[in-house]
């Protein structure tokens, strides 16, 4: 049995086209579609009650009642804790024909442990901004490695929870494999990243990771990230998340910080304002990177304070 899963939080709107791209794939295994309702306030559960009750594939769904996509995503975990293969994808997406079909073929049948494929980045007509380059696309969630399918042995080339599949013997076999609560998002919010330590996870563990370029889902980019605002944001909350619990203790601290990340950020915040007074292309990418450290040196300095070694800052 597959489970083709997504958790949804206020798109009602969206699970009716959702569901029926689903329910269209075709695939050597049977397989149901699991939802998990993140407390939405809109119609999520109404829709749902509908769109159960018609045929076709079986769809499943239940309310995670603790806010936040981590526990919306350890829920789907726990939900499809007998099934052979979990398909996560996320509820502002679309898969393409043959997603299920590939997923299942690079687990059952090449042995894989993780599978992922490409995420491609959907625009409305007009949409689109001119200073959104290609090669910001990735941080709308995009991932394309090329036409191939290939074995991932390091952290170079990523897949995420947009577009993943997994073996769930690799979560029976070990109930500490869970999403990371530390890297939570509430909401349609900025931030996260338990997908990303997921992925190191599973290579730290040196599993079987496979890329297969025929699992392909169209991602629907909503307008509020399409502002310079949203990246600079996105890379301060990854920075902030960086330091305050991956980052290695410095032996040298200057009013509790890294001296080399002082220094860092003040040589990448000059380079940035400069850029962006000469208006020179890739400005905010390096906007990005100060805003990236910022957020580290927060970040760094906040978990040395006695309250958040305690476990009580907010």
């Amino acid at each position: 049995m597959i489970s083709f899963a997504f958790c949804t939080y206020n798109r009602a709107d969206r699970l009716e086209a959702l569901v029926a791209a689903m329910r269209a794939q075709q695939a050597d295994a049977a397989f149901e579609i699991l939802v998990i309702n993140n407390n939405s306030s809109d119609d999520t559960l109404a829709v749902l009650e509908r769109l159960a009750a018609l045929p076709g594939v079986p769809l499943r769904y239940v309310t995670e009642s603790t806010q936040g996509i981590v526990p919306a995503r350890n829920r789907a975990l726990a939900e499809a804790m007998s099934s052979d293969i979990l398909i996560f994808m996320d509820d502002d997406e679309l898969p393409h024909p043959g997603l299920v079909a590939a997923a299942h073929h690079a687990i059952a049948i090449e042995g894989a442990q993780c599978a992922g494929g490409r995420v491609e980045v959907s625009f409305a007509p007009g949409q689109r901004p001119r200073w959104l380059e290609d090669n910001l696309l990735g941080f709308l969630a995009e991932v394309n490695h090329g036409p191939d399918a290939f074995w991932i042995t390091d952290d170079t080339k990523p897949i995420w929870t947009a577009n993943v599949a997994y073996d769930m013997r690799i979560f029976r076999d070990d109930p500490a494999l869970r999403f990371d609560k530390r890297f939570d998002r509430i909401g349609n919010v900025i931030g996260g990243g338990s997908d990303a330590i997921m992925f190191r996870a599973l290579l730290e563990r040196k599993l079987r990771i496979r890329y297969r370029p025929d699992m392909a889902v169209d991602h629907f980019v909503e307008t509020w990230r399409l502002k310079r605002s949203y990246f600079l944001r996105l890379h301060y909350r990854g920075g902030l998340r960086f330091g305050e619990h991956r980052m290695a203790r410095s032996p040298r601290e200057v009013l509790g910080m890294p001296p080399f990340l002082i220094r860092q950020l003040l040589s990448q915040g000059a380079q940035w304002l400069a850029m962006w007074a000469s208006g020179k292309p890739g400005a905010l990418r390096q906007g990005m990177n100060a805003a990236h450290t910022f957020g580290a040196l927060r970040g760094y300095r906040r978990r040395g304070r006695p309250a958040a070694i305690a476990g009580t800052s907010a």
